[in-house]
């Protein structure tokens, strides 16, 4: 529209993001792939994440709205009355796996080469930009993408070469009619949290395994295999007793293995994707790795699916943030944007700093799991599900108030948004137990703290082009946060464990930000991130006594505009 042209009806609805490039307005994902990924890769990889920036905003973003409205639908049975349950799902789903398991190949591009015409698999950080950039547009579809993803992890490290030889071809198969999807079935009824109450019973007949259960909560019900924890007869009670199998759906004669899809579960969010109950009855299964081995063996896989998860929570924040700059931009009141007026621009600084918070520490921790990096990646992990999943709610609801009441209408991305957001608290792991993790196994137990504390030193020391006191007020927040968590660990006060953790989130996010802020030709505002973050969540603050400091206001207009700033114009910012 002309500025001169008045404004009519629709006129004053404010744009979303429909058709817009979710790689192409992101400088942050820019700057940190360039940093984290050689050259050679990059630029080879840049095509494809332009691609898929441009499909999560214009067919990605329509087909996820389309399956979100039609969920999917159990059939207990065929037109000929047999047992074969079978879930309908709607053409828009379908189409996105096609996108995501046949076009990009999520699943496999770790695994193998000629991904994306790729010679070898991908390295971590590079995996994780692509779920960033797919779940900016829909959420449901990335459990089985990831599910799938770490399922072929754990067989091909703990599986037998013959298990390995059944399983893995079709399940690294880029051809959709002969590729098998993975998941994971652990919750029962009894077994939630307290993983060794589970009373699926696996007996041995001869050189096979059946397996008498009922599994509680089960998402991607129909995959093709499932990797599962049941106990052995004759197994102790508890963890120690629980071995892993891989669950197939069909034998290997093609009939239905034993096992029946009970019921689908009617979700808050992810509605896209099937999550339901199972019935084992009988079904015939696989060892994968060691009778005794079975729950420290599936916490590879529910570690990488907490990895994930903080990706996913950081993806959404920026779709959030985006939604909430479009809204606030394009909703002009009182004859100027929204985005104009001194509240909603402190309103939108609340979504900017931890959208970037949880960006840096997820590529952080994806390129703690490609150098190898375990005691980081220990730490890092759980710090990232914790308080990514944790802001990524506040943040959700945040951007439905920039946009106003259209927020809370269907029509619009906010209420998928809000309802997505949710799972992040309970999958793989509620915030409290991601916080007794952090804190009393990595802190109090393997010390992974130590590792977490010389590599942010480090890239600190790294940062010494931005001024002193700031990096030297950086170091005491992180000082402090670390003797936190090594206190709240020693003294076993399980009620400050998660005060510790997001203490020490905070404090690792601050250093990275500033870290990326100071490298050579990126856009410094990181580092004016970092500020923001040292401030308002590592500083006292008296609630009582409220006063806006002289330097926020200038660099929440850096942070809110679109012009990237010099090195040089970011230090003056910052002293």
């Amino acid at each position: 529209m002309r500025p001169d042209h008045p404004r009519t009806g629709s006129d004053w609805i404010a744009p979303d993001c429909a058709g817009m490039d979710f790689y192409a307005v992101d400088p942050g994902l820019r700057d940190l792939l360039r940093l984290y990924l050689p050259a050679s890769v990059l630029a080879h990889l840049t095509p494809h994440y332009q691609r898929l920036g441009q499909l999560a905003g214009g067919r990605l973003d329509t087909l996820a709205r389309e399956a979100d409205r039609h969920v999917p639908v159990l059939h207990a049975r065929d037109r000929f009355g047999r047992d074969e349950d079978w879930i309908e799902y709607h053409p828009a789903y379908r189409e996105m796996e096609r996108i995501a398991f046949g076009d990009f190949q999520f699943h496999a591009m770790s695994h193998r080469g000629g991904v994306l015409g790729m010679d070898r698999p991908l390295p971590p950080v590079a995996k994780y930009a692509f779920q960033y950039l797919f779940v900016q547009a829909e959420f449901g579809l990335m459990c089985p993408i990831s599910v799938t993803d770490t399922s072929i992890h754990l067989i091909r490290t703990f599986g037998s070469n013959a298990l390995q030889d059944y399983l893995l071809p079709q399940m690294l198969s880029d051809d959709l009619s002969t590729l098998w999807k993975g998941t994971q079935f652990m919750t029962e009824k009894a077994g939630g949290s307290d993983v060794g109450a589970i009373e699926t019973v696996a007996r041995r007949q001869g050189d096979t395994w059946r397996v008498y259960g009922d599994k509680w909560f089960c998402s991607h019900t129909d995959a093709d295999v499932a990797l599962m924890l049941a106990r052995p007869e004759g197994a102790p009670a508890g963890t120690g007793g629980l071995a892993l199998f891989a669950l197939p759906r069909r034998t290997r004669n093609g009939a239905r293995n034993a096992y029946r899809i009970v019921r689908l579960k009617d979700k808050l969010g992810t509605k896209s994707m099937a999550s339901g109950e199972i019935r084992l009855d009988g079904a015939e299964a696989y060892l994968v790795g060691q009778e005794d081995q079975g729950l420290k063996q599936m916490m590879q896989q529910v570690n990488l699916s907490r990895l994930s998860h903080g990706v996913r929570a950081a993806a959404m924040m920026r779709r959030c943030l985006n939604e909430a700059l479009a809204a606030a931009r394009g909703r002009i009141v009182f004859g100027r944007p929204v985005a104009e007026f001194p509240l909603m621009r402190r309103q939108l600084m609340k979504i900017v700093v931890p959208a970037e918070q949880a960006l840096s520490m997820a590529l952080c921790t994806a390129d703690a799991l490609g150098r190898g990096a375990r005691e980081e990646l220990r730490i890092l992990t759980g710090l990232l599900k914790l308080r990514a999943c944790r802001d990524n709610v506040a943040v959700a609801t945040g951007s439905m108030e920039a946009r106003g009441g259209n927020g809370y209408i269907e029509d619009w991305v906010n209420p998928r948004l809000i309802r997505d957001a949710q799972v992040g608290l309970l999958w793989e792991g509620t915030s409290n137990i991601n916080a007794l993790d952090v804190i009393t196994r990595a802190v109090g137990r393997t010390g992974a703290q130590h590792a977490l504390h010389t590599m942010l030193r480090h890239r600190l020391e790294a940062a010494a082009a931005l001024p002193a006191p700031f990096r030297n007020a950086l170091g005491t927040a992180l000082d402090r946060a670390v003797a936190l968590a090594e206190r709240v660990a020693a003294s076993g006060q399980e009620t400050l464990a998660r005060q510790a953790a997001t203490a020490l989130y905070d404090a690792a996010s601050a250093v990275l930000l500033a870290w990326e802020g100071a490298q050579p030709d990126a856009d410094a505002r990181r580092a004016l991130v970092a500020r923001c973050v040292l401030a308002h969540r590592l500083s006292p603050a008296d609630p009582l006594a409220p006063e806006e400091a002289a330097w926020e206001r200038p660099i929440g207009d850096a942070l809110l505009g679109t012009r990237p700033l010099t090195l040089h114009e970011a230090a003056a910012l910052l002293a």
